[in-house]
């Protein structure tokens, strides 16, 4: 049984990934993301491949990431703040997955 439930979560997996790319990157231009960050250049906040970098291995980095999108942060990336984000928590865990497809 788990010689074949694996190989269909990684299927599952890698299917899903155009999905995520489509809608996080639609809630990224429409969001108040844009304003502070880009794929590929720090702004005001990191830039998103910095972001990926960062998580890149750690087993609960969309979970983390999601509650900082939702939430709002202080100190993890120096003194500016990110303000807490007017997002669901569904679309919080989209743009986490999104962005940490960044690398």
């Amino acid at each position: 049984m788990k010689k074949i439930l694996l190989p269909l979560m990684a299927a599952a997996a890698l299917l899903s990934q155009p999905a995520i790319a489509e809608e996080g990157e639609a809630l990224f231009k429409t969001k108040n993301c844009v304003a502070c960050h880009s794929v590929d250049a720090k702004l005001v906040g990191p830039a998103f491949k910095e972001v990926a970098a960062k998580y890149a291995g750690q087993a609960d980095a969309a979970d983390v990431l999601a509650a900082s999108i939702k939430n709002g942060q202080n100190g993890k990336w120096g003194p500016i703040p990110m303000p807490p984000n007017n997002v669901t928590e569904e679309q919080a865990k989209v743009l986490a997955n999104w962005v940490l497809q960044q690398q």
